[in-house]
């Protein structure tokens, strides 16, 4: 780790960016480019296409033109890394990165997906997470920062269930907290012990409307359930698990306050997250 570009920063203001491959259906111009305007400030935030293997290469364009802060997305969470400077520890941890703050000559990398996820469980006004037996599903990079944040935040008490058992056991070992790896077989024969159910997966996520990770036919009434997708804004996951009395969560809380943590890193300013949410609903409405 070790950043070659920071001679290449200019004095010019108020670029921010994301940065990915693809990245044309992103939703973060929208949400930023809102929020400036709305706290006057000076910036622009842009969506900028760079394939794998390219970061070397066009981050320098990207200083040069002023940058200030970027956002990072697939294919580039793990591969920024080594052209940073600091990480903070959560990231570290994670071992991906999300959020790139520009100060003082420096490239330092965050992740804000799992504090971002942790942040819209606020929502559920009865559940103490700290308190809570956790089932997740998967072992990707969204589960990853969602096992490593709450793994730092102590309490919940993890099981990572994964179609693959052993990426599941890898997951639960580098997270280096007391928990179960089972198969998602072993999830569904004991899904009622569970208080809250997160699926990190890309299952359910349109155009497979009509998939889901696990059946929910021992699912407890009144347990939360948690799917990060928000295309569809309601999986056949979370129908399946209204249905049977539980509370419901899409991805939506969780994109937009990975997104509000990023906003904060780069402007000290907290943004209206009332506003970022009723970007993302108008946009996908649309759709």
């Amino acid at each position: 780790m070790g950043s070659i570009f920071a001679h290449r920063l200019s004095n010019l203001p108020g670029l921010y960016a994301v940065i990915g491959d693809p990245i044309a259906h992103s939703m973060s111009p929208n949400i930023h480019n809102a929020l400036f305007e709305n706290l006057n400030i000076d910036a622009k935030y842009e969506a900028i296409q760079i394939a794998k293997g390219q970061l070397r290469e066009e981050i320098p364009s990207l200083l040069g033109r002023g940058c200030r802060g970027f956002n990072v997305t697939i294919p580039h969470k793990v591969d920024i890394i080594s052209l940073l400077d600091e990480l903070d520890p959560l990231a570290e941890r994670i071992g991906a990165v999300n959020t790139v703050l520009v100060n003082n000559h420096k490239l330092i990398g965050y992740n804000t997906d799992g504090p971002g996820f942790l942040e819209s469980l606020k929502q559920f006004d009865k559940l103490n997470i700290n308190d809570a037996k956790v089932l997740i599903i998967g072992s990707g990079g969204a589960a990853r920062a969602i096992v490593m944040t709450l793994a730092m935040n102590g309490g919940a008490k993890l099981t990572i269930a994964n179609r693959t058992l052993s990426k599941a056991q890898e997951l639960l070992m580098h997270s280096k907290t007391s928990g179960r790896a089972i198969t998602l077989d072993e999830a569904e024969s004991c899904l009622a012990q569970y208080d809250v159910i997160i699926n990190t997966t890309s299952i359910g996520m349109s155009p497979q409307r009509d998939k889901t990770p696990l059946k929910l036919q021992n699912v407890k009434k009144d347990a939360y359930v948690c799917d990060i997708i928000y295309n569809p804004l309601q999986t056949l996951l979370l129908e399946e698990a209204k249905a049977k009395g539980c509370y419901v969560q899409n991805g939506v809380p969780m994109f937009i306050r990975q997104a509000a943590l990023a906003f904060k890193l780069w402007t000290g300013r907290n943004p209206d997250l009332n506003q970022m949410n009723n970007i993302v609903y108008q946009n996908m409405l649309k759709k």
